[in-house]
């Protein structure tokens, strides 16, 4: 795993060499729980991916099926539907934001589970997002390569 930060590197190089630099670093070979737990984290990042990994440790996730990522995205719409009931429902930003945490750590999870490096991955998606162009429908902002033919 590259133990460097990318995001740095977009000021000192031009766009082009950028994404080629980061598709060149950016392979999506994340870290097992085992790698995770015995890792010295150097950066905020690390240490919460390190958390998780602890707690996939501690409940043994690898071998009770927890790294099924079909049970996963199923536990993830779950909790996509508790954060969107106490948003709606108007309860209070503690509630909310432990909701937040909960689809946070299943993420940050399913990255373990998966063995991809999330952090990569992030840095070379907000590359590309920043380039586009934001478009407004009827509910809001949305910035995506969707082109509208009207």
């Amino acid at each position: 795993m590259i133990q460097c930060s990318t995001a740095f590197l977009s000021y000192w190089l031009h766009e082009e060499s950028y994404i080629l630099l980061l598709e060149s670093i950016a392979s999506m070979d994340g870290m097992s729980v085992t790698d995770w737990v015995s890792y010295e984290p150097t950066n905020e990042w690390e240490v919460m991916m390190k958390k998780v990994a602890e707690f996939h440790h501690k409940h043994d996730f690898a071998g009770k099926n927890g790294h099924d990522m079909g049970y996963r995205i199923a536990l993830t719409v779950e909790e996509l539907g508790e954060l969107s009931a106490a948003i709606t429902k108007g309860k209070p930003l503690e509630e909310c934001a432990e909701e937040m945490a909960d689809v946070l750590i299943l993420l940050l999870g399913h990255s373990i589970a998966m063995k991809v490096d999330l952090k990569s991955a992030f840095e070379k998606k907000y590359h590309r997002i920043m380039q586009r162009k934001a478009l407004t429908g009827r509910l809001g902002v949305r910035v995506t390569e969707y082109q509208n033919k009207d």
